[in-house]
């Protein structure tokens, strides 16, 4: 009979009082408070996943598990609440700190379209919602850039959590009808820079003008102004403002847009620190 030993970890399970573990390991990344704060208010006890430890001299260390211990610990509110380790002996600090590095190198994350998905399985509002939003104009979510297709998923999300449905819907329509339903005219810095515009102007924006005059300048020529002139989705919004606002008497004021821009680079800013923590976001949309 074969022996498989050598691709089974020597570890044990036992559960310990949060009390007698110790965290903050110099290899470790600091503690996200909105990570926690996040997960503490949206907890679902079938999320957590057993602590990796090491025990090392009778002292229980994590190397994997230390914000899933401060959740459960604010979530009980206490730290004598026992959770699931999976514990190792005789690991010495180095190689806990090599095991820390390299867990997620060969881990492949979930696509934005593959947890979608899998939400409008599980039943879940906001995904159905949208789902029926983009259906309710004869287009379809989708993994890759075809026609009809919406990859920028993470952007509707985005979009519907932070400006609600009559905004995502809004964004949508002007989009579609600006270029005729062109798969380019739904990649994500337009989408969010039209929202931005919808959002910063509200009914003062006329649907038909936007039509007439933003609609008729290319995608390719809007994507090198909004290049030249800022980063990301400001960059857009601030292209097909100045295409709309051309020979207009009533012109909309930049200066608003610039105003909102603000708040936005800051959540921008905290939106990567929150990557860089927590290393479970997108980076990019097609």
């Amino acid at each position: 009979m074969k022996d498989y030993s050598q691709f089974i970890p020597e570890v044990y399970f036992e559960q310990i009082p949060i009390k007698n573990l110790v965290s903050n390991q110099e290899y470790q990344r600091n503690l996200s408070a909105k990570h926690v704060k996040r997960a503490v208010a949206d907890f679902n006890l079938c999320q957590i996943n057993p602590v990796k430890v090491s025990r090392r001299s009778g002292i229980n260390y994590v190397f994997n598990g230390q914000h899933t211990i401060e959740i459960i610990a604010i979530v009980s509110d206490s730290r004598e609440t026992p959770v699931w380790c999976m514990i190792y002996d005789d690991l010495d600090y180095e190689q806990e700190a090599d095991i820390f590095a390299n867990q997620q190198k060969y881990v492949k994350p979930l696509s934005p379209y593959e947890i979608f998905m899998a939400n409008i399985e599980a039943g879940n509002d906001e995904q159905l919602i949208i789902k029926d939003l983009v259906e309710s104009y004869n287009l379809f979510l989708s993994k890759q850039k075809i026609p009809g297709g919406i990859c920028a998923i993470s952007t509707l999300e985005y979009i519907h959590k932070k400006f609600g449905f009559h905004i995502l819907d809004h964004t949508l329509r002007l989009c579609i009808g600006a270029w005729d339903g062109d798969t380019n005219a739904l990649n994500a810095s337009i989408l969010k820079g039209a929202a931005k515009i919808l959002v910063t102007y509200g009914d003062e924006l006329k649907y038909n003008i936007f039509k007439e005059k933003v609609g008729r300048c290319s995608l390719k020529e809007i994507t090198r102004m909004a290049v030249e002139r800022n980063n990301g989705s400001l960059g857009y919004a601030e292209a097909m403002l100045t295409i709309y606002n051309k020979r207009q008497h009533y012109p909309l004021h930049l200066s608003r847009l610039y105003k909102a821009g603000v708040n936005e680079q800051n959540e921008k800013e905290e939106e990567i620190s929150e990557y860089e923590e927590v290393a479970n976001v997108e980076l990019s949309e097609c």
